[in-house]
């Protein structure tokens, strides 16, 4: 008789035990450590897409160029399979760069942090979902000294959501903004806190292309957009967190 050892596939402790069986009669099996992040697996799935590995290949695709079809074709997974991974991440995003807010609250340079925070360039950019005329803009602020995003927002070119992104920023204790001349920044800036021009905002106008380049879906011309909101925004979302934020997502 040869026993084989069952490990978690997901965080690879020996701790675990048997749970039942999936419809197809596999072995599912249950894994008690606490900091794992599923309760239970199985050690042979059927369906590839709800392997790990492939799971993270989706949102890799994702942030380098493909399409949800895209990705299907490669990994050979149904397309809902891909849009339903690329849903269970939206309620992980984060909207603010905690890690330089964390710096704000915790600091250990008093002067290097109020240099760091002390300027920020805001923009929106646009994009749209299904059609042009259903536009989606991206409005965020980056360090004006290090080029970092500090928060964004998804929405309509409209007041209400840059008042959003105002909301996000207002722990940062920026003292000066520079923007373009869109309306809704000269009515909700303070006038001694403002500065109009695109000669402080090209820092920003070049993360733009960064962002028209590596995903797909935003650039102007193209045959690949998305279809749904929900989507669009979480791509562009796990883009920001994962380069931006330097979270592991």
């Amino acid at each position: 008789m040869v026993l084989k050892p069952v490990r978690c596939i997901h965080c690879n402790s020996s701790d675990v035990g048997k749970h039942g069986c999936s419809e197809t009669g596999e072995q599912r099996y249950h894994c008690r450590n606490d900091e794992c992040p599923h309760v239970t697996f199985m050690c042979g799935y059927m369906n590839f897409g709800c392997l790990p590995e492939v799971k993270n290949k989706v949102t890799d695709m994702a942030l380098n160029g493909s399409g949800i079809r895209d990705t299907a074709r490669v990994l050979e997974i149904a397309p809902p399979t891909v849009i339903k991974e690329l849903r269970n991440k939206g309620p992980e995003l984060e909207y603010v760069n905690r890690s330089i807010l964390d710096e704000i609250k915790n600091p250990q340079d008093i002067q290097v942090i109020i240099k760091k925070c002390d300027e920020a360039e805001l923009d929106e950019m646009w994009s749209f979902v299904n059609n042009k005329s259903n536009q989606r803009w991206l409005w965020h602020a980056i360090n004006h000294e290090t080029g970092e995003i500090l928060a964004y927002v998804l929405g309509r070119r409209k007041d209400n959501v840059f008042l959003q992104l105002q909301n996000l920023l207002k722990p940062f204790g920026i003292k000066r903004f520079y923007t373009d001349d869109w309306g809704a920044y000269d009515r909700h800036i303070e006038k001694s806190k403002h500065r109009v021009g695109k000669r402080n905002t090209q820092k920003i106008e070049r993360k733009h292309l960064t962002l028209r380049t590596r995903i797909k879906r935003l650039a102007r011309k193209t045959i690949c957009f998305s279809k749904l909101e929900e989507i669009h925004d979480i791509v562009i979302g796990l883009f920001i967190n994962r380069y931006e934020f330097c979270r592991p997502i």
